[in-house]
């Protein structure tokens, strides 16, 4: 292999940094959802956030992933704000 070639289906730099984001997001909401007291609407939310990844995983477009991180991001703060409201 030539020097600065990627091997076929390897991911560039942007790609990495891209998917690290969205696992940290992803870890994030669930950390978040163990703040959850009732296990059923936990089990609920979890199963929700889970099936939005997936159903988003083959999304190639830059920018759409980066509007989707944004948005991920802004229900996970309203989520956790949510959930300090309902402990105090």
């Amino acid at each position: 292999m030539a020097a600065g070639r990627l091997p076929p289906g390897a991911l560039t730099l942007k790609q990495f940094v891209r998917r690290q984001q969205v696992l940290r997001l992803y870890r994030s909401v669930l950390r978040a959802l163990r703040a959850v007291p009732a296990e059923a609407d936990r089990r609920e939310l979890a199963a929700w956030a889970r099936e939005e990844f997936r159903r988003n995983k083959d999304a190639t477009e830059e920018g759409a992933i980066r509007m989707m991180i944004a948005q991920g991001n802004m229900q996970l703060q309203e989520l956790q704000r949510a959930l300090k409201l309902a402990k105090s």
